[in-house]
């Protein structure tokens, strides 16, 4: 899976040369949010879940958890397949370090076209990556009043599953958090945790 154009070992006629139109890719990443808001509501309004009805404030807490827990795992299984596919030729980064650099130069190259603006760690197993025009964020609008700030959140829950299970495919074990405070930038915040990956 390729945004650049094909390079002369792989043409069009190559059967295992695959290419994916990138406003494809787009269209996937602004729909999968309502996707997994739909799910986890039709999954906590099932027939045998009566006994729960008086609780509403627990229940739509329930739901945004469903709703994360759905769009991290997509995320995480997409990120690990991408660096078992991408990295295959390279090789195997026994330093965190180099495993963060190639999630901002390569992986990021590879899913958002480009790479992270900034890179700041502590030495100390926590890294911050800030791209300031994060491309979902991209296309979105910005109400008056403040309020899409908050609603763009759930977008970053699939791209810090991209980033935990690359990291994972690589031997890192890390939480990714991710946060914005204004349209169109993010800020992930990488945290490496000392277990390792099982």
């Amino acid at each position: 899976m390729s945004f650049e154009p094909p390079l002369p070992p792989f043409n069009a006629s190559d059967p295992h040369a695959t290419f994916l139109n990138s406003t494809c890719l787009d269209l996937l990443l602004i729909e999968l949010v309502p996707l997994a808001h739909r799910l986890s509501h039709q999954l906590a309004e099932a027939p045998n879940d009566a006994l729960r009805a008086g609780v509403v404030d627990d229940e739509e807490d329930e739901v945004r958890e469903a709703v994360f827990y759905r769009l991290e795992m997509l995320g995480y299984r997409v990120g690990y397949g991408l660096v078992e596919r991408f990295s295959r030729d390279r090789p195997r980064m026994n330093d965190t370090l180099d495993v963060i650099k190639f999630v901002c130069k390569d992986l990021w190259t590879i899913v958002f076209r480009k790479q992270i603006d900034n890179l700041k760690t502590n030495h100390r197993g926590v890294y911050v990556l800030t791209d300031n025009s994060f491309r979902p964020f991209s296309r979105m609008s910005a109400e008056t009043g403040g309020n899409a700030v908050a609603r763009a959140q759930p977008f970053l829950w699939f791209p810090c599953g991209i980033v935990r299970g690359a990291l994972a495919n690589m031997g890192v074990n890390a939480s990714v958090q991710a946060e914005t405070t204004e349209l169109p930038s993010a800020t992930f915040k990488i945290e490496t945790l000392t277990k390792p990956v099982v």
